[in-house]
């Protein structure tokens, strides 16, 4: 049997493309990236097909592949609109029941092969292009609105000292050190891959070469709030969180993927983060950028 941890890597890749974007970082862009396109200026598919997913298809994800190629997979509207516009689901609101429900699978060329973006710098080439599709196909207007809601803020327990999972940044996270490893991963027996970002899976969280204002960001969507950073400490850190296991998992199990393990023992995600990190969940209020749904319409056939 499989184990969850290889389904959820695509759902994790999607929900960080989705995510809204740290501010400026004490972080070097990797090599080889550009600065993100300009918004205001519609990109394009080149090609398109946009069809109803087969029910019996099992699982959901957005793919980037080498060459300009683009494709989704039983993938809800909602979720092709949080994609293209770096938003959380809690940002999204209005539109009919079937943005939730039916699923898509998209087949799409780019023209060219769009670099990677710098991160943080805005949305990316195959973002902006998926705008110009759901406009297109979907008919999708929206407009923004910034309203005050609900939020979630990281405070330090006790001022000025981090819990003991966490610890300042150690690992190389520096463009040369990228390029270095994108050779492939390390020698069997070696020590593990640097964790340069947020990696989330079932009942762990893996962080490492970035401020907690990332963290805050990553976990979000988790929590179903906006969440910021206000611990006050400075720098990169590094951590790895445990808790108990979301039951049932978000999505659908493809055959042959089992559940993760209950454990009784472990700490729901507020007390694995006090107890573990030394910080706080505290529920306020703030400022919330929201997209707003006016009108959208069954895509049109190809």
């Amino acid at each position: 049997m499989r184990t969850l941890s290889l389904l959820v890597v695509t759902a994790i890749a999607v929900a960080i493309l989705s995510a809204p974007r740290p501010r400026a970082q004490s972080f070097a862009a990797p090599a080889g990236t550009v600065p993100a396109p300009d918004p205001n200026v519609p990109l394009y598919f080149e090609a398109a097909s946009v069809k109803p997913s087969e029910a019996k298809n099992p699982g959901i994800g957005i793919r980037r592949q080498p060459g300009g190629r683009f494709n989704t997979f039983n993938a809800p509207a909602k979720l092709l609109i949080t994609f293209a516009y770096q938003i959380q689901d809690y940002q999204l609101t209005g539109g009919p029941g079937w943005i939730n429900s039916d699923r898509f699978d998209i087949v799409a060329k780019f023209a060219g092969d769009p670099p990677p973006i710098i991160p943080g710098s805005g949305a990316d080439h195959m973002m902006l292009a998926m705008r110009t599709l759901l406009a297109d196909r979907f008919k999708l207007v929206v407009h923004r609105e910034t309203r005050q809601l609900d939020t979630y803020a990281l405070t330090l327990v006790k001022p000025g000292q981090p819990g003991p999972a966490l610890k300042p940044a150690t690992g190389d996270c520096s463009p040369a050190a990228f390029a270095a490893r994108r050779g492939g991963p390390p020698p069997a027996g070696g020590p593990p891959p640097v964790v340069c970002g947020i990696q989330q899976g079932p009942g762990r969280i893996r962080f490492g070469g970035f401020p907690l204002s990332l963290f805050a960001t990553g976990i979000s969507n988790r929590l179903g709030r906006a969440t910021v950073d206000h611990t006050g400490l400075a720098g990169n850190w590094e951590f790895e969180l445990t808790f108990a296991a979301e039951v049932p998992p978000p999505g659908a199990l493809p055959p042959g993927v089992d559940p993760p393990a209950v454990d009784a023992n472990a700490p729901d995600l507020f007390t694995a983060v006090r107890e573990q990190l030394g910080i706080r969940i505290d529920s306020t209020k703030g400022p919330v950028d929201m997209l707003i749904i006016d009108s959208i319409s069954q895509p049109t056939p190809d």
